[in-house]
């Protein structure tokens, strides 16, 4: 995967200027590649959760974007 499956990779957003109150796009950029995650999510103390159950979800993103209904 590479990052023409992002869509404008300009719209991502550093991590670490996540906001906590709305629903969210995540992306994890490694050594394999670039994966989305399928479901939004809420930054939480602590970590992340998926947005419609409030369950926590280990992962460890690198960038953001608003969650697109």
């Amino acid at each position: 995967m590479d990052l023409l499956r992002l869509g404008n990779f300009m719209d991502w957003q550093p991590i670490a200027s996540a906001p906590v109150d709305r629903d969210l796009e995540l992306a994890v950029i490694n050594m394999a590649g670039v994966h989305e995650l399928v479901f939004p999510c809420r930054r939480v103390d602590g970590g992340w959760v998926r947005a419609g159950t409030g369950r926590p979800i280990v992962v460890h993103p690198t960038h953001w974007r608003d969650w697109q209904t």
